[in-house]
């Protein structure tokens, strides 16, 4: 069994942070170290260490991640202008907590993906 996270905590509500969306299957939040205005992250409930760790199982969970971060730019006013989805796995791909996560990130110009 993977080893809990701050994330774990955070979906059981033992860490105060404002949820912006929780269901069964995700729950929704502010990134603590924002890397554009709108900053947040999008987890699955079930802790998935990495992509790596995927079975289709997780199908739902995943998909979900996609239809809320579409609710959310809504919600937060950055959908028609455009955002960024983003997901890292492992060290070189730069996962910092192993419990896979989506980063959606908008309110400003992203500019390339990744530097020349």
């Amino acid at each position: 069994m993977a080893e809990e996270t701050i994330f774990s905590k955070i979906i059981r509500q033992e860490i105060p942070t404002e949820l912006l969306y929780q269901d069964e299957l995700v729950t929704a939040f502010r990134d603590i170290s924002p890397k554009a205005p709108q900053h947040i992250l999008i987890i699955p409930n079930k802790l998935i260490p990495t992509i790596n760790d995927v079975t289709e199982q997780d199908e739902l969970a995943l998909g979900r991640l996609f239809t809320v971060a579409a609710k959310l730019a809504k919600a937060q006013g950055i959908a028609d202008d455009g955002y960024r989805l983003i997901v890292n796995c492992n060290h070189h791909g730069g996962q910092e907590v192993y419990h896979i996560h989506m980063h959606l990130l908008g309110g400003k110009s992203l500019g390339a993906m990744l530097p020349s």
